[in-house]
């Protein structure tokens, strides 16, 4: 039967053209190379090296069977090379960056996907904004993340947009929720708003700076916190309204303002969710597992954007 250590054999002694030089090359005895190529030549039933003095000369045969057997060995040395990727993918460490409230729509459903086909991996979700997971990734420290890509420039970036969640105000006060939020509305507002430390570059406020850019006005803010889930529970008290994903509006406000609710803007508002690389870049198992999760959980959520 055909080997891969026999066509190893055969290999080195049609690069040497010597079976002595082949066998310090391989580390075996003479003979056990000797043996290895008869017994190739047994199992193909042809003569693939001539005696030539102290050397061998290959034969025809043996000059067109050399290009099957490197890419035979090629082949196995690939299946080797996967086998020990898979192995240690299995006990390595995920790292994927998420914008921050992606937690809302996949944080713990997320790493439930994951561990439930590697329960032997470690699982990191990196992320508290999409301009802060931009930087990891343009720096290397991250392979791939989701974020909203109203924030970031593309510049070195494949960016594949997955899908988008409409932005929407939120309030308790019913006559503000009669009608659609139109730029004076939103400029005459006492908003609390999330994403303090970002807010130069939260995709949010900058969408509500465009959409007030006519009134000459900044987003009117009354309160400033970083988590959003404090917001609603602030606009849920009734001191302040705010703007978030309406993801996160159905998920938040039944649990934590459930006296309040939520109306579009005019014209409405989107926030598009994209998966982010660098350009060029051959992902990892791991970053292709994280990605095809990721795009799953969020799109089962938010509005999917398929391929054109």
């Amino acid at each position: 039967m055909l080997s891969l250590h026999q066509l190893t054999c055969f290999l080195s002694v049609y690069e040497h053209g010597s079976l002595t030089r082949a066998a310090e090359e391989l580390g075996y005895a003479q003979p056990s190379v000797s043996e290895q190529v008869r017994a190739l030549e047994k199992s193909l039933g042809v003569q693939l090296f001539r005696r030539v003095g102290r050397g061998v000369v290959p034969t025809t045969i043996a000059e067109t069977l050399r290009p099957h057997a490197e890419r035979t060995l090629a082949a196995a040395e690939d299946t080797r090379r996967a086998a020990r990727a898979a192995a240690r993918f299995e006990t390595g460490t995920i790292r994927f960056g998420m914008f921050g409230t992606a937690r809302l729509y996949a944080g713990a459903g997320l790493v439930a996907d994951v561990l439930a086909r590697h329960p032997g991996v470690r699982v990191e979700l990196i992320g508290q904004n999409s301009s802060e997971v931009a930087e990891e990734l343009r720096r290397g420290r991250l392979e791939a993340a989701m974020i909203a890509v109203s924030s970031i420039e593309s510049e070195g970036m494949e960016v594949t947009p997955v899908a988008r969640d409409e932005v929407v105000y939120i309030s308790t006060d019913p006559d503000r929720l009669s009608s659609p939020v139109t730029a004076k509305r939103l400029s005459e507002a006492s908003l609390v708003m999330p994403e303090t430390t970002w807010r130069a570059t939260d995709s949010t406020r900058m969408m509500l700076r465009q959409l007030l850019h006519e009134t000459g006005q900044n987003p009117p803010t009354r309160i400033e916190v970083e988590d959003v889930e404090i917001a609603v529970e602030l606009v849920g008290l009734g001191l302040a309204d705010s703007v978030i994903p309406r993801g996160a509006a159905e998920q938040l406000l039944p649990r934590l303002a459930p006296n309040a609710d939520w109306v579009s803007f005019r014209p409405r508002l989107y926030d598009n969710f994209a998966i982010v690389h660098r350009r060029g870049a051959t992902l990892s198992p791991a970053a292709q597992l994280m990605i095809e999760l990721a795009t799953k959980r969020i799109q089962a959520i938010a509005q999917p954007i398929r391929p054109k």
